[in-house]
């Protein structure tokens, strides 16, 4: 009984021994697997050297499983090290949370500054590359004799006189590439194709029919890819490559060609950025003659108005015969002039009516034309109804050229007198009729009249005046064209008979 007993009490020792092991394990395990740490968020960035709206972010967050990010450009991602592209410069508050299993998280935000390393290429290709074409709204391009007399003297706008001009597309890669893309067509340019069968139209954009004024091979102005260069302290743009233009083709970097040539230069004038679309303005300057052209680059192509494809019809003056017709500048009463009115919103010229002769200064009064420094100056006298000169056979007037004017440049003794329609035609001077007295056979420092027969026109001129039936303006010029030098001269009887 008592070996029973004592092997009993044996039994129950072990068992509260086992039992309080269990007790002392279990609540060891207990403490051997806390509650989860709080997360920290954080994290670091950097730029890439390639594309500098391209950020990499580097996650250093700790006790998190799960991350939640914000760029501040209304874009998100749940990666642990996302890389994001920016549409564009400026500056964001980027904002990222990271959360454990528990739910429990943590968040962490800094702005980051997204800076282009070079603006001026931006504007002009993008961030990878941008096409421009000439704009569709008011004048697109024209010349004059600086920039602040830009398309003074001739504009050019999308009324379908030149459509395929509108097509044309220049596109600036970031990676200096330049494309030109002629989408098929291509224009007549004076300087290039005159007296060939495409001189003046737009014509199909194809290597036969290329060749120039003195038969030469110009096709490489058609599409091709070609490079450039910008200097954004001068903001010059350079392309290279044989054939390589924007503008017209026949621009250079010093004047006009009408070859293709291996590198041109030409100004950005300004880059204005919009909502809608972006506007561009180049430039191409020598010595008394401006060029500029307006481009535009839009955002969505659905915006883009669209191309005037034929000209609009204008409707012709009437006709009229007048019995008189004639100027004395002596003043503007009927007795002094009958129709043949100055416009001086037409003119380049400036012109002062009732002047004293510089000869006689008691003698009637005359006219100054005082030329100004315009490189096509023109006194220009527009009527409203289409002239039939079934009435006269001569035109003829007195010009008196001082020599005291400065004839060392390219300023000359010239007299002008031409005859157009301006009503219909925008190149007046590709129909007119004109008369004209050479330089050498011009009589200074006295009153000389200069007739000539109506139904002889000076050489390459179309028409006369006697068989045609659309001719509603006549133009003087005097000195020349072609130069920016000021003089006066003095004009009176401005007579057809």
């Amino acid at each position: 009984m008592k070996k029973l007993k004592i092997e009993s009490l044996f039994k129950l020792v072990m068992l509260l021994l086992a039992t309080a092991s269990m007790i002392a394990f279990h609540s060891c395990s207990k403490d051997d697997d806390p509650d989860p740490e709080t997360p920290v968020a954080s994290f670091q960035y950097e730029i890439s050297e390639d594309n500098f709206l391209e950020v990499t972010f580097m996650n250093f967050s700790q006790n998190a499983t799960s991350y939640s990010w914000n760029f501040g450009d209304g874009e998100t991602s749940t990666e642990e090290n996302p890389t994001h592209i920016y549409e564009e410069p400026g500056t964001y508050e980027v904002v990222l949370t990271a959360s454990n299993e528990a739910g429990d998280s943590h968040s962490f935000s800094r702005d980051i500054e997204i800076d282009d390393p070079d603006e001026a290429l931006t504007r002009l290709a993008g961030t990878d590359h941008k096409t421009w074409k000439l704009y569709r709204i008011g004048t697109s391009l024209g010349v004059g004799p600086d920039k602040d007399g830009a398309r003074s003297w001739w504009s050019l706008e999308n009324d379908g006189s030149r459509p395929c001009k509108y097509y044309h597309t220049f596109t600036f890669h970031r990676n200096g590439d330049f494309v030109f893309d002629d989408h098929g067509s291509f224009w007549g340019e004076d300087v290039i194709f005159e007296g060939t069968d495409v001189h003046g139209v737009c014509f199909e954009a194809v290597p036969e029919n290329m060749i120039n004024k003195d038969g030469v091979d110009v096709s490489a102005f058609l599409s091709g890819t070609h490079q450039f260069e910008l200097d954004p302290t001068t903001n010059m743009v350079t392309l290279n490559g044989y054939g390589a233009w924007m503008g017209m083709p026949q621009m250079t970097t010093t004047g006009e060609s009408s070859v293709p040539v291996d590198s041109k230069q030409f100004k950005i004038e300004v880059i204005e950025e919009n909502e809608v679309y972006d506007l561009m303005i180049i430039s191409y300057t020598y010595d008394g003659l401006y060029w500029d052209y307006t481009y535009a680059h839009y955002h969505d192509p659905a915006q883009e108005p669209d191309v005037v494809d034929e000209e609009e019809e204008v409707e012709d003056l009437p006709p009229y015969t007048p019995e008189e017709f004639f100027n004395t500048f002596a003043s503007e009463g009927e007795e002094d002039v009958q129709y043949l009115f100055p416009t001086p919103e037409e003119s380049e010229v400036t012109l002062t009516i009732g002047v004293d002769d510089p000869v006689d200064p008691d003698a009637p009064k005359v006219g100054e034309y005082h030329r100004g420094t315009n490189l096509f100056a023109d006194l220009k006298f527009m009527m409203d109804f289409n002239i039939q000169f079934d009435n006269f056979s001569t035109v003829s007037i007195d010009v008196f050229v001082p020599s005291d004017n400065d004839y060392s440049g390219g300023l000359d003794q010239s007299i002008q007198i031409w005859i157009a329609d301006m009503h219909t035609t925008q190149n007046f001077w590709e129909s007119w009729v004109q008369y004209v007295v050479p330089a050498d056979e011009v009589v200074m420092d006295e009153w000389v009249t200069y007739t000539f027969d109506l139904d002889d026109p000076s050489e390459g001129s179309e028409g006369t005046p006697l068989d045609r039936t659309d001719l509603d303006a006549v133009g003087l010029t005097i000195g020349g064209s072609e130069h920016d030098v000021d003089a006066i001269f003095y004009i009176r009887n401005f007579i057809f008979e």
